[in-house]
């Protein structure tokens, strides 16, 4: 007979054999806020336009090379609970802003490192989440009045190009004023004036070749296709869309045809062709110059489509079927029937081009105003041309911001040390154990412009002590030049490197969320792993593990 090793008492005897448990400061408390330092770490020096770039390849084996911490902790499969705390504050912040993910992991990594110090001093874990809390707020009371820049018209491409550079520049330091530019000119032409601007309405079209400067901006879109007949151009179109196969339509049941003689196969087959040519002629009859299709054009039917002068385009997707309805303000059609003049849509000009090797469909919008815009980035290689798609999607993020809410504080580090400075001295007048919490949040403060200027290669601690010398002399906009040789201290205003306001506001409220709820979690348990497959993705999940 076995032997019974009866378990030791506790929690353990409570769980499965070989569930984990870790509790207390030294196991739970010291180990998570160590695994999020290392996280915090490796995130950092991708901080600021100096930042390093990372390699990351990712369960599929795709490759990535970018300094856009969004895309990093995304593709990265983060496994450590609390790490996964941060990556989830950074996520949210991605959601809510489009850009500051860097901004979320690197100050709640310094907080919980400040903490670290804290607790090994004796403070508790309750009493820094609190201090941190009370530094919060004394934060989002003081940011209202660091304000320095704010846009009131979203559609004045000038001002607008002003906010968007400084979002760009962190991400592609040198081409902010070309990009900014196309990517304003894209934003404030779909502007909707009563509802509210909808990012997925600026595409992004990627064509191999050429460099970087020959990027555009097209009103409407673009499609790296061939069109299907042999029409290559229309202009001033009417323009049908159809999410069926535009050939001889099957019949909805089964059927038994019984041919006794030639003639009547004859027939047969003619009177197929003469309904599908009745069908095409009717559509050319209502004006319809192009058809677009989300499903293959039979050869009968594109022979008809030739004969009428129509040009065929097919897309394969769905959705760009659905946004060029949008685009060209028609209705996806289910059956091959004659469109009505509401269904039917209007482009300018439709045709091929060639860009490079790549043959280009375009759906060009000149008189109306477009609803979508497309930018065509040229690059060459898919990598540099991804970055180049994230530095845009930051500045339509961006955009999408200024149209909320078109105020700015000061960038270059100079908000956090300014915030840095009026906590120092709302701690002194704290009594209790708090004030060490809230002069330790202004420290953690202090680790935005030191990885600016840690990235760029100057001394840090020397660059944040002339910030501080020019903040006492009254300058609230003094921020770090990265330009400059010797740590020197730019106006960030005068520079045009401004930060938006709701940026570091939620940026702020996401990190000390995430440091907090890591302090206040004491016991780790895991529950042993369960064996067998991994489970299935929800449906409408895109995760292709």
């Amino acid at each position: 007979m076995a032997l019974h090793v009866p378990k030791a008492p506790g929690v353990p005897q409570m769980l499965k054999e070989g569930a984990r448990m870790f509790s207390g400061l030294e196991e739970a408390v010291y180990r998570n806020i160590n695994a999020c330092k290392q996280f915090a770490q490796s995130v950092r020096s991708a901080y600021g336009p100096n930042g390093m770039n990372k390699m990351i390849i990712n369960h599929i084996d795709k490759q990535f090379v970018t300094s856009d911490a969004g895309t990093i902790i995304r593709e990265l499969d983060v496994e450590h609970p609390a790490a996964k705390l941060m990556v989830l504050a950074s996520q949210m912040q991605d959601a809510e802003v489009g850009d500051g993910t860097n901004f979320v992991i690197v100050l709640s990594g310094a907080l919980l490192e400040a903490a670290d110090e804290l607790l090994r001093l004796g403070v508790t874990p309750s009493e820094i989440a609190d201090g941190y809390e009370n530094a919060l707020d004394k934060c989002l009371e003081i940011l209202p009045g660091l304000i320095c820049e704010e846009i009131k018209d979203p559609k004045n491409v000038e001002a607008v190009t002003k906010g968007i550079i400084p979002s760009i520049m962190s991400k592609q330091y040198g081409y902010e004023d070309f990009i900014a530019e196309l990517v304003a000119k894209a934003c404030v032409a779909i502007l909707p004036e009563k509802t509210t601007f909808n990012v997925d309405n600026v595409r992004i079209c990627k064509i191999l070749g050429s460099g970087l400067l020959q990027s555009e901006v097209l009103s409407g879109m673009v499609f790296k296709r061939e069109v299907e007949g042999d029409v290559p151009m229309a202009t001033k179109a009417k323009v049908a869309v159809f999410n069926c196969p535009i050939d001889i339509t099957q019949t909805e049941t089964k059927g038994t045809v019984l041919i006794k003689s030639a003639d009547e196969l004859l027939n047969f087959s003619r009177g197929e062709e003469s309904l599908l040519e009745k069908q095409i002629k009717e559509i050319a009859d209502a004006g319809v110059k192009v058809i677009v299709a989300g499903a293959k054009f039979g050869d009968m039917a594109l022979h008809f489509l030739n004969k009428f002068g129509i040009m065929a385009v097919r897309l394969n997707s769905k959705f760009d079927i659905r946004r060029l309805a949008k685009t060209v303000n028609a209705t996806v059609l289910p059956r091959l029937t004659t469109p009505t003049a509401e269904e039917l849509g209007y482009c300018d000009s439709v045709g091929v081009e060639e860009l490079g090797d790549t043959r280009v469909v375009f759906f060009r919008m000149e008189s109306t105003e477009s609803r979508i815009s497309t930018v065509v980035i040229r690059g060459s290689t898919d990598n540099y041309m991804d970055d180049i798609e994230r530095a845009i999607d930051d500045g339509v993020n961006t955009f999408k911001g200024i149209a909320r809410d078109g105020r700015f504080v000061p960038g270059a580090g100079a908000t956090e040390i300014e915030l840095a400075q009026q906590l120092l001295q709302y701690a002194d007048t704290l009594p209790g154990l708090e004030q060490y919490a809230v002069r330790k949040f202004a420290v953690a403060l202090e680790s935005i412009p030191k990885a600016l200027a840690e990235n760029s290669g100057a001394n840090a601690t020397e660059v944040v002590n002339n910030i501080y010398k020019a903040h006492k002399a009254g300058n609230k906009n003094a921020g770090y030049d990265i330009e400059s040789e010797n740590n020197g201290v730019c106006d960030a205003k005068e520079k045009n490197i401004l930060d938006l306001y709701i940026l570091k506001n939620w940026g702020l409220k996401y990190a000390v969320g995430a440091a907090t709820t890591i302090l206040k979690v004491d016991q780790i348990i895991m529950a042993k792993r369960a064996g067998g497959p991994k489970p299935k993705a929800a449906a409408g999940s895109d995760d292709e593990s």
